[in-house]
């Protein structure tokens, strides 16, 4: 059954590790017939949550910016792919601010129930991702039906571009796509 991926990628460098590996998950879940949308966050207006809860009322954020759409996109995908570099053994800032902006969320109703992670870090200390896990588990746990289903950690990839000369991890990130 063909599902509708949505791929988010929240690095801001060129040739980041972390959107080379969502690129290969891409490409896994192209390969397995799903339908897949490909958003980074380069390019994207992001502010911060203003913790006013009006979007629990309107059903989205009263912050006129990207995180609308992307929020909006979140609701209708089966499947949400984050991907973040990992900043001082957490999620990065852009990550964060993108899932406190899809507040709305909450109140409004979701589709998806399947969330895939992938990090990457130059550390390769099996617990430098435990606190992004956290992070996102934290937010699952405000959605009925919602499982993490996969984690891919890119570890040990300390310069852009790095991830491509790393076969296996590139095929992990390939066959987590395929397997969703």
């Amino acid at each position: 059954m063909s599902k509708k991926v949505l791929i988010i990628s929240t690095s801001l460098r060129n040739n980041s590790n972390s959107e080379i590996l969502a690129h290969e998950a891409e490409r896994g879940a192209q390969d397995a017939g799903h339908n897949v949308e490909f958003i980074t966050l380069k390019d994207k207006e992001i502010k911060f949550c203003k913790g006013c809860m009006a979007c629990q009322k309107l059903g989205k954020c009263v912050i006129n910016d990207d995180a609308n759409a992307i929020t909006a996109k979140m609701k209708e995908a089966d499947v949400i792919i984050w991907a973040t570099p990992v900043y001082y053994y957490e999620m990065s800032g852009q990550m964060k601010t993108i899932i406190d902006r899809a507040n709305s969320m909450f109140s409004s109703g979701k589709k998806f129930s399947e969330v895939y992670v992938i990090t990457t870090s130059a550390d390769n200390s099996p617990n430098v991702v435990q606190t992004v896990l956290n992070g996102v588990n934290g937010w699952i746990a405000c959605f009925d039906g919602v499982q993490l289903k996969g984690f891919l950690n890119g570890s040990g990839l300390e310069a852009p571009n790095d991830a491509n000369n790393n076969k296996q991890i590139l095929e992990k990130a390939y066959n987590m796509g395929k397997n969703i």
